[in-house]
């Protein structure tokens, strides 16, 4: 698992708490989705690189650092749009892709229904938000879609929590894209599930349960 990064903050882990308790309302869950997307833009663009342009202060001109390129935030839909409204708290001039995903319960495999993305996708930093990697397969096929816009070599995965099974099909593919983290639980149930997981995200955060 080369290719992840679990964040192990303690803020971060504190809020996983919370996303993970049964006792957890909807207005709370949604609330620590947006905090965690907030706190993971601070980890993920450690590496973003600035460049050096000139201030002026009340007094007098200085250099200042700006990031060099600009972001762009690509939201699984609906599940990750919690998770990109907190990732935009320090990312404000993002741009926002959107892909519609859902998937078969029968096959477990994903289904697109939407797809809007910015055309110059390889023109800066990526960041592909789905809150839970359980089998890989939204994850994949998202992949699959942007790999016909970008390079992916500056692309990050920004999700809650995820299972090993979503981790090997994400890595056989795409080894060399990074995936940022909270925690890798055990294992997926019959159903595809992540257990110990948090439930359905998207459920969970829209009161849709």
């Amino acid at each position: 698992m080369n290719n992840v990064h679990i964040i192990e903050h303690p803020f971060i882990q504190e809020r996983l708490h919370v996303l993970r308790s049964v006792k957890t309302n909807t207005a709370q869950f949604r609330a620590a989705v947006i905090e965690c997307g907030e706190l993971f833009s601070y980890e993920i663009a450690r590496s973003y690189k600035t460049k050096t342009v000139t201030v002026k202060t009340p007094l007098e001109e200085t250099a200042s650092q700006v990031l060099k390129t600009h972001v762009t935030i690509v939201a699984i839909l609906r599940a990750a749009l919690g998770l990109v409204e907190g990732l935009c708290r320090y990312l404000p001039h993002a741009r926002i892709g959107h892909m519609g995903l859902y998937r078969n319960e029968d096959t477990l495999k994903p289904v697109q229904y939407y797809c809007k993305l910015p055309s110059d996708m390889d023109e800066g930093y990526i960041i592909l938000a789905d809150p839970m990697l359980a089998t890989g397969g939204s994850l994949v096929a998202t992949l699959d879609e942007l790999s016909e816009f970008t390079s992916m070599k500056s692309l990050s995965i920004a999700t809650l929590i995820a299972a090993p099974e979503g981790i090997k099909k994400v890595g056989a593919k795409y080894p060399n894209v990074p995936i940022y983290t909270a925690a890798v639980d055990r294992t997926l149930n019959e159903k595809g599930y992540i257990l110990p997981g948090l439930g359905d995200a998207g459920d969970r955060q829209y009161g849709t349960i």
